[in-house]
C-alpha cells in the first residue's frame, strides 16, 4: 500500500530562520512562519500527534530555502 504524503507547508515558499515547538500531554504543535508565493508574510501552526509526524515537518521546513 503507498501512502501520498502531501505538504504540510504547501503555502510557504520560505521559511524564517526558527519555528517553534510545543510539547503537550497527548501530542506536539509547531509553529512556522515564513512568505508565501506572493512574498506575504504567513504562519502556520500544525498539530502532530507522533514524533514522526513532528519530525516530517520539521524536515519539510528545513528543506525549503531560508528567508533572508
Amino acid at each position: 500500500m503507498t501512502t501520498k504524503t502531501t505538504s504540510r507547508l504547501s503555502n510557504l515558499t520560505k521559511v524564517n530562520e526558527s519555528f517553534t515547538i510545543y510539547r503537550y500531554d497527548n501530542g506536539y504543535m509547531i509553529e512556522v512562519g515564513g512568505r508565501d508565493d506572493e512574498n506575504d508574510w504567513k504562519t502556520h501552526k500544525l498539530i502532530c500527534t507522533t514524533r514522526d509526524e513532528l519530525f516530517e515537518v520539521i524536515t519539510e521546513a528545513l528543506d525549503l530555502p531560508k528567508d533572508d
